[in-house]
């Protein structure tokens, strides 16, 4: 279940997710949600962004190009990241922002319109519950949850509180993307009944790192927040905390998620009812708990008593391209000469996509990055002309920025609700892996079927959350 913590039938039963009005718990602190202000035609959107370190960047450079955004804010858990960060913005001729390490300072600020996060993976829901608490609207990194329970409890929360949430899966709004789905909705490949993801990405391994004091200017008590206190390493820290249980879920969510998403947006399908994982941490020795290699299947079972399945591959290290994705054909840069083999030049050497297969034929896609794709029609899989188009994360973000101005929930490329019913897929394989066997998913109920264990582990009973950093059993 986890690292040597206990879990009893007392903690799992104590699930309720009733919503109710009044005073929400914040911190230790309670507060009156508030409505939030109305838009005019000349006002801008103020925007705190919450973690800078690496993803942060991103969406600190993306509400830049936006007319009607303004970076109001910014947040981050150490400061000397804080400082580089702000220096950098000034660089960019980005107003200086106000700049706090507490995101519940944060969400006191009633001049802040919108929160958009991109801490670790296990703070994600609990800010976005709070953002919406607060009147908030929010950008919530993928993935949107660290399990199920608290997945559906940030959903409760946008919608009892009529928020804009808006799942980072950028590639919801990749124009060429949007075309292919389209295709795929509109019988491009006759009865499309299967899809496959792939996520083989080059990653090295991180070592062993051992215990170290805290490194000056970083909190790192509000670092861990939601999760069980563990002495400080640099593996437990930036980026790294993707590939332990308590602060991620491995690549399966961390890059896969992406690839998931569309896979099942593609085939047109909700919840699995069936899910099995089976893989393991090979290769090298160092401290990483979750995988570096998985194999997940999905099924689905329809109304009208068909399936659909969709198969997800994580491949870490040596592998092949596939139906031309990660290679120049499929819209991929051609690696320099004497590239290195890992790291920011290795584009080509990754394998990022989806397949699509029907009674026609194929279709591929490549990344949120390499936005493309191709089809192959008929018996001898004659290629189709291939549709690329430029980089549209920005498009993301402006639609975010657009949907909390007009406050149309509708028009959101990436609605919470889609992002919990994709990261659900990943934490039930994440929990077939774990546990070793098949696991059955009811989703009328959004349970998981004869299986207490597993249902536990979706619950994320056995990690608990730490006091004050709590999600809350009604929002």
């Amino acid at each position: 279940m986890g690292e040597n913590e206990e879990v009893t039938r007392r903690d799992f039963l104590k699930t309720g997710i009733t919503a109710t009005a009044g005073l929400a718990a914040f911190g230790g602190v309670s507060f009156i949600t508030q409505p939030g202000r109305v838009f005019g035609a000349n006002d801008r959107v103020r925007v705190a962004v919450c973690g800078l370190h690496e993803r942060g960047m991103d969406h600190v450079r993306s509400y830049a190009k936006i007319k009607n955004a303004e970076i109001a804010a910014v947040c981050d858990v150490d400061e000397n990241v804080l400082a580089r960060r702000v220096a950098q913005m000034e660089k960019m001729g980005i107003p200086k922002p106000a700049t706090y390490v507490d995101v519940r300072r944060v969400l006191d600020d009633k001049s802040i319109d919108a929160v958009s996060v991109a801490t670790p993976d296990h703070w994600h829901s609990l800010i976005g519950i709070w953002a919406c608490q607060a009147g908030k609207d929010a950008y919530i990194e993928k993935p949107c949850c660290h399990n199920i329970w608290e997945g559906r409890q940030l959903v409760l929360a946008a919608q009892r509180y009529n928020r804009v949430v808006q799942h980072g899966t950028q590639i919801r709004s990749a124009t060429a993307i949007r075309e292919a789905v389209q295709k795929l909705h509109g019988g491009a490949l006759g009865e499309t009944y299967m899809a496959r993801g792939l996520c083989y990405k080059w990653r090295d391994t991180i070592g062993h790192a051992p215990v170290q004091p805290v490194p000056a200017g970083v909190h790192y008590d509000l670092w861990t927040g939601p999760a069980p206190v563990h002495a400080f390493t640099k593996n437990r820290f930036h980026y790294n905390w993707h590939w332990f249980w308590w602060y991620g879920s491995g690549d399966l969510g961390n890059q896969g998620i992406h690839q998931i998403d569309l896979a099942r947006w593609g085939l047109g399908v909700g919840f699995p009812n069936k899910v099995s994982a089976i893989g393991g941490h090979f290769m090298f020795d160092d401290d990483q708990e979750t995988p570096n290699d998985l194999s997940c299947g999905f099924e689905f079972d329809l109304p009208n008593g068909k399936r659909r399945m969709i198969t997800f591959e994580v491949r870490h290290w040596i592998t092949n391209n596939e139906a031309e994705i990660g290679t120049p054909a499929l819209g991929a840069p051609a690696p320099p000469p004497n590239a290195p083999r890992l790291g920011p030049n290795a584009g080509t050497r990754d394998t990022i996509g989806d397949i699509f297969y029907g009674s026609k034929g194929y279709l591929s896609t490549g990344d949120e990055d390499a936005q493309t794709y191709k089809i192959w029609l008929g018996e001898d899989q004659e290629p189709q002309p291939s549709v690329t188009a430029g980089d549209d994360e920005v498009a993301h973000f402006a639609n975010f920025v657009d949907c909390v101005a007009s406050r149309k929930r509708e028009n959101l490329h990436a609605p919470v609700e889609e992002g919990y019913t994709s990261c659900v897929m990943l934490h039930l394989a994440n929990a077939s892996y774990r546990l070793g066997r098949t696991i059955y998913f009811n989703p009328d109920t959004q349970e998981v079927v004869g299986d207490e264990e597993a249902q536990m582990m979706v619950r994320g009973v056995g990690r608990g959350y730490r006091a004050p950093f709590v999600v809350p059993e009604e929002v």
